[in-house]
């Protein structure tokens, strides 16, 4: 009697159908962390429209913009030194966040205890997904741990210290209407994102942890930065060397995003400006009047 020989796999067979489902996986793969990425892109911008729109819901309710940091006096440091409350503090109403916003004591500086609370909530509309940053800073911080935020309002168009001259829409105690912005609310970005850093002093204060420029090109951080004399970062100062004090030094945008980070704009739009952008445009698009022709961009 013959015996059945029994079928299945060869070896060899078996190799061949790991390896075309690796490569199969492999292929795969990337489609599947950029449609992740495209999503949390989509939830990215959804946040700076909210911002954008809060932003003209205080307008309209108070004739002007919030101030991007209030404190009796500048330049301001970014030292938890100071009254400090930052221009989220203000739109707190306007981004569905009423509770939070009348937990703040404004009778105190954003550092004192009775803010303390405050200061380490986590606003979820406030972060980008796509940044693997901290959502809190060091609990070893100088001024207490903080909640951060990943979006910035524009204080100024070049590397300067946060004061009350500052040509941005957003700075030291300031108030601008639509009427100081000459150049047009479509022709002037508001906000833009930023890479969390524990080092930053959280979303309620007016420091570099909510206040940005455009005296670094987009997207700096990760990339190869442009270098001058004896390999030193080149930054668009203006200000002299005070600008550039560690403990003044503000700040470009940045954001997690591959080729660019998106901006509020003035008009109420949100959008994806490319890391190459020409400096000229940029640094037009942060200047709330300064006067030029700009077009498309």
């Amino acid at each position: 009697m013959v015996a059945r020989r029994q079928g299945g796999f060869t070896l060899i067979e078996l190799l061949v159908v790991i390896a075309i489902m690796a490569i199969l996986v492999a292929l795969l793969l990337p489609a599947v962390q950029q449609a992740r990425e495209a999503a949390r892109r989509s939830v990215c911008k959804n946040n700076m429209m909210q911002i954008a729109i809060a932003l003209h819901n205080y307008d309209m309710a108070h004739e002007c913009l919030p101030p991007g940091c209030v404190n009796p006096e500048g330049p301001i440091s970014n030292q938890p030194v100071g009254y400090h409350h930052s221009w989220l503090n203000s739109l707190l109403p306007h981004l569905d966040e009423t509770n939070l916003y009348q937990r703040i004591n404004f009778d105190v500086s954003i550092y004192a205890p009775d803010n303390a609370e405050v200061r380490q909530y986590v606003v979820s509309s406030l972060l980008c997904p796509s940044d693997a940053g901290p959502a809190l800073t060091s609990a070893n911080q100088e001024g207490g741990v903080a909640a951060l935020s990943s979006y910035a309002g524009v204080h100024h168009p070049l590397e300067h210290v946060i004061d009350s001259d500052n040509r941005g829409v957003l700075f030291l105690n300031s108030s601008i209407s639509n009427e100081q912005i000459e150049d047009g609310t479509s022709y002037t970005v508001f906000a833009g994102e930023q890479l969390r850093s524990s080092e930053d002093l959280g979303w309620a204060s007016g420091t570099r942890a909510t206040l940005r420029n455009g005296g670094a090109p987009i997207n700096l951080t990760g990339r190869q930065p442009p270098r001058g004399e004896e390999g030193t970062v080149v930054f668009d100062v203006e200000g002299g060397n005070e600008a550039l004090d560690p403990e003044m030094r503000v700040g470009g945008f940045s954001s997690p995003h591959a080729g660019g980070a998106q901006f509020a704009i003035g008009d109420g739009s949100v959008r994806f400006l490319s890391e190459n952008i020409e400096p000229e445009i940029y640094h037009s698009l942060l200047d709330r009047s300064d006067g030029k022709l700009i077009g498309e961009f």
